[in-house]
C-alpha cells in the first residue's frame, strides 16, 4: 500500500491537506491517510463493480424468488456502508505494518534470482494459500458458538445480489480478508501484483454473489463460482471455498451446485412463472368454453 500512499501524498494530502511541518513518514499521519484511502477505495470498488454486475450481469428474475427479501438490495447496501469503516480499522493496522517495512513486499522483479517466473508463481501461490485459509476461516465461522453473532448477518441474504458481497459483520469481513494480508508477511510478493490481487479478490467476491451461474464446462469441477456460493447461502453447510472447489472436496463439504443440475433458484423462479402462465392459460380456456356455452351446470 505504500505505492498508493505515496501517490495520495504527492498529489493531494501533502499540497492540500497536511501542514508542511508534518513529515510524510510520521506513523500517525500514515495511519490517518491509510484510513481515508482504504475506505474511499473500498467504497469505490464496491459501488462501481457491484453496480456494473447488478445492471449487466445479475439476472433480475432471481428477485422474484420467495426467499429474496423485501427491499433486499437497499438493505444489503446499507449493511455494507455501515460495516466497511469498522472493517477498515484492523485492515489499516496491517497496511501500516506493510508501509513501515515489516512485510516481504518488494519493488523490482530483478531483486530475486528467478525474476518473472517467481512473480507468476507468487500469484498462483497467493490464490491457493488464501483459498485454503479462507476455507477454514469461513467454515469456522459456521460453528454454532460464533455463527449467530458473526456470520449469520451475511446469511440473511439467501438469494444474494452483488451488493451482498461485502455486507458482513465487521469482524466477519475482516477475518475472511485476513489471509490476503497475512500472505505478504510470509512470502515475497511484488507491490504492484499485491495491489492488483487486492482489487481482483474484491471483484471476485462480488462475482460469486452476482447470480451468474455459468461456468465454462472445462472449469466446472475446479472453480467455486456464483452457483456454488448461492447454494452455500441457501443450504448453509456446503461450498465454503473462495476460488476453487479443492478444499471443499478435501473437507467433505463440496456439493455440486443445484443450478448445474437444473434445480437451482433461477430454475425455481422460471418454473413458478411457467406454472402461473399455464394456470392462467387454463383459466382462460375455461372462460372461453363458458362464454361459448360449452359448460353446463351440474347438480
Amino acid at each position: 500500500m505504500d505505492l498508493v500512499l505515496s501517490i495520495a501524498d504527492y498529489y493531494f494530502f501533502t499540497p492540500y491537506i497536511y501542514p508542511a511541518t508534518w513529515p510524510e513518514d510520521t506513523i500517525f499521519r500514515q495511519a490517518i491517510t491509510l484510513l481515508i484511502v482504504t475506505n474511499l477505495g473500498a467504497y469505490i470498488l464496491y459501488f462501481f463493480f457491484a453496480t456494473l454486475s447488478y445492471y449487466f450481469v445479475y439476472d433480475h428474475l432471481l428477485m422474484k424468488h420467495p426467499q429474496f427479501l423485501k427491499n433486499q438490495v437497499s438493505r444489503e447496501i446499507t449493511h455494507c456502508v455501515q460495516s466497511m469503516p469498522w472493517m477498515s480499522i484492523p485492515t489499516v493496522s496491517l497496511f501500516l505494518l506493510e508501509v513501515r517495512g515489516y512485510s516481504k513486499l518488494y519493488d523490482g522483479v530483478g531483486e530475486f534470482p528467478y525474476g518473472w517466473f517467481q512473480l507468476v508463481a507468487s500469484v498462483l501461490s497467493f490464490l491457493f494459500f488464501t483459498d485454503m485459509l479462507i476455507y477454514w476461516i469461513h467454515r469456522g465461522l459456521h460453528h454454532r458458538l460464533v455463527y449467530k453473532r458473526l456470520h449469520k448477518p451475511h446469511h440473511i441474504w439467501k438469494i444474494p445480489s452483488p451488493f451482498a458481497s461485502h455486507a458482513f459483520h465487521p469482524l466477519d469481513g475482516f477475518l475472511q480478508s485476513l489471509p490476503y494480508h497475512i500472505y505478504p508477511f510470509i512470502f515475497p510478493l511484488h507491490k504492484v501484483v499485491y495491489l492488483g490481487l487486492y482489487i481482483l479478490v474484491n471483484i471476485w467476491t462480488i462475482s460469486i454473489h452476482n447470480g451468474d451461474f455459468r461456468v465454462p464446462q472445462l472449469l466446472k469441477p475446479f472453480i467455486n463460482g456464483s452457483a456454488h456460493h448461492t447454494d452455500h447461502h441457501m443450504l448453509f453447510d456446503y461450498n465454503y471455498g473462495q476460488y476453487f472447489t479443492l478444499w471443499d472436496r478435501i473437507g467433505g463439504s463440496f456439493r455440486n451446485p443445484s443450478s448445474f443440475e437444473r434445480n437451482g433458484p433461477l430454475n425455481y423462479v422460471k418454473n413458478m412463472a411457467e406454472e402461473k402462465h399455464n394456470s392462467h392459460g387454463g383459466n382462460g380456456y375455461k372462460n372461453e368454453k363458458l362464454f361459448n356455452g360449452e359448460c353446463t351446470k351440474t347438480y
